[in-house]
């Protein structure tokens, strides 16, 4: 006789804090990312007039000379910027990770530093360095009798883009070189490779998932950047026109939306393209750990010329820091190398006239910040620690975020919520706090990978011996989890408010008044005219420092907090 024992299905049980958790989330990210998002779809295939679903819109897209020219100018700026990032970044990476590189920490260091100064911020700056009239071609000029069309055109959104974005690359592809296996190196070497085909066979090929992943991002970034080209005047690419269809034709003109949805599709096309390419090959390391490459000492010759290649590079990089510190303090720079005296004035007439734009950037980053570290910390903790149905979902929307540019995110708010008013007629997209819900919906994703990785270093064991000593699922997250997460939390918070402060392509569709705009806002309107140069490169120092020190604050705190645990272990 056979006995079937039949055990009955499991069950996936959840709280109902739980689940409201997961349904007040995903209530926020519904109205304030898919919805605003979906609209702009939505829209983009619409006729004019009847809302019948159509593809005109996008047919009339590519039968417009200008909009086609702007898309493949856009493809062409975005994968410049990716071969010159390259170019910058990989003797970087290369001499201090590959070599006995005395000062590669501080050269690592000062290749991150352009990354907190946004891009649209050292246009200007850049145009009195290397402009036609600039620093650069009058020495050039003068000395030789020749000009270099460093900052022309399409040209200039290539140069400064590259310098600001250079560091993805940097920091993936060292990273990447870090980790390669040593076998793999001394194998090739005892077949005989050497130099530089041991690089370009062997070395190179077995860091490419950092490099791709660098590279990825910076093509992304360049693509739908916003505000490099305006302050450029160079108008001819998506970005720029989308802005300028909806700020100019209104918000019932199907080409914006159609460019929003083609700049959403680009993005996502360029970050899945990276991960097919990485399909199907091994890149793992044979040895624990890795072992990391060799490490060789430099000839005093061959010393000479890479201290010198990565001095070249650090000036160039730093070019706009150094171009807007000495804008912010120059009464006259124009025709000359350099300013023809200092003053202290523009500073003066930032914190008399304009302190308004510090204080809304304090304001509205700080808060973006805070809810990115609530609803990111929810999040990740509703995926590693519980069973709910939908959490899967949640971290699939939040990350989504990455591909929704600035420049569409703002178009959709002002799409969906324009219609609704206040009981005294205001629009909701007009308040403020539109761009703070702005602001934290494109930052979210950073912050979420962050409190995800502390959750992650935190074992369950330690809320279990709590829970077993009979604390509650409450009191174990707010005396247990919440503290040993405290250094993702705030680098999750550091990283949405450093990057929010100086954000400008969602901010720019938002703001309807001086008394609501951000510093980046303050910048970019300072920076349209000559005579606003200066305070708008004062506003713009302001920022860069703000970023810095917010940033240097969270790795003291964070260092304190790690010093701390070890202590008490």
């Amino acid at each position: 006789m056979a006995f079937v024992t039949s055990f009955p299905p499991r069950r996936v049980t959840a709280k109902p804090g739980q689940i409201a958790a997961v349904a007040l989330i995903g209530l926020f990210l519904a109205i304030f990312l898919i919805i605003p998002a979906g609209t702009v779809i939505y829209t983009a295939f619409t006729e004019k007039g009847t809302g019948a679903l159509t593809f005109v819109n996008f047919l009339d897209f590519f039968a417009t000379d200008l909009f086609r020219r702007s898309f493949f100018n856009s493809v062409y700026v975005a994968g410049m910027s990716v071969v010159w990032a390259t170019l910058i970044a990989l003797p970087l990476a290369v001499l201090t990770t590959r070599f006995d590189f005395r000062g590669s920490m501080v050269i690592q260091t000062l290749g991150f530093v352009p990354l907190i100064m946004p891009p649209f911020v050292g246009a200007v700056a850049m145009q009195l360095l290397f402009g036609r009239n600039g620093t650069v071609n009058l020495l050039l000029n003068d000395w030789f009798g020749v000009r270099i069309p460093f900052m022309e055109g399409l040209n200039g959104v290539i140069f400064v883009q590259s310098l600001h974005y250079f560091p993805f690359i940097l920091i993936n592809l060292s990273t990447s070189l870090r980790n390669i296996d040593r076998s793999m190196e001394e194998a090739a070497q005892n077949l005989g490779s050497s130099g530089f085909r041991l690089f370009r066979r062997i070395v190179f090929p077995l860091s490419m998932p950092g490099y791709l992943a660098g590279a990825s991002l910076v093509f992304v970034k360049v693509f739908d950047d916003l505000a490099t080209p305006l302050l450029l005047n160079v108008k001819d690419m998506l970005a720029p026109q989308a802005y300028l269809r909806v700020t100019s034709v209104g918000l019932t003109d199907p080409m914006g939306y159609v460019i929003s949805v083609i700049l959403i599709i680009v993005s996502i096309f360029a970050m899945w393209l990276s991960a097919v390419a990485m399909r199907g090959k091994d890149y793992s390391t044979v040895q624990r750990g890795g072992g990391g490459l060799m490490r060789r000492s430099l000839s005093r010759g061959e010393s000479i010329v890479a201290y010198g290649v990565v001095g070249f590079i650090l000036l160039l990089v730093l070019s706009p820091h150094i171009g807007l510190l000495l804008l912010s303090f120059a009464t006259v720079w124009s025709y000359s190398p350099l300013p023809d005296d200092f003053t202290m004035v523009h500073y003066a007439r930032v914190f008399d006239e304009s302190s308004v734009y510090i204080k809304n950037t304090l304001i509205y980053a700080s808060l973006a910040g805070l809810i990115d570290v609530v609803i990111g910390g929810a999040i990740a903790y509703l995926v590693l620690r519980t069973k709910v149905v939908g959490r899967r979902w949640l971290d699939w929307a939040a990350t989504s975020a990455l591909a929704i540019p600035g420049v569409v995110l703002g178009i959709g708010y002002l799409r969906t919520f324009y219609g609704v008013t206040l009981p005294d007629g205001t629009p909701l997209a007009t308040l403020w706090v539109m761009v703070v819900l702005a602001l934290a919906i494109r930052r979210l994703p950073y912050a979420l990978r962050a409190c995800y990785a502390a959750l992650q270093q935190v074992s369950e064991s330690l809320e279990e011996a709590a829970e077993n000593l009979g604390a509650t699922k409450q009191r174990t997250i707010r005396r247990i989890v919440l503290p040993l997460m405290t250094g993702g939390l705030l680098a999750g918070f550091v990283t949405s408010f450093s990057t929010a402060a100086v954000e400008l392509s969602a901010t720019l569709m938002l703001i309807q008044s001086n008394s609501d705009a951000p510093i980046a806002y303050g910048i970019y309107v300072f920076m349209q005219s000559p005579a606003g140069r200066g305070p708008g490169a004062a506003l713009g120092v302001i920022a860069v420092i703000m970023v810095a020190l917010c940033t240097l604050l969270s790795h003291y705190v964070i260092e304190r907090r790690q010093k701390a645990i070890g202590s008490a272990k």
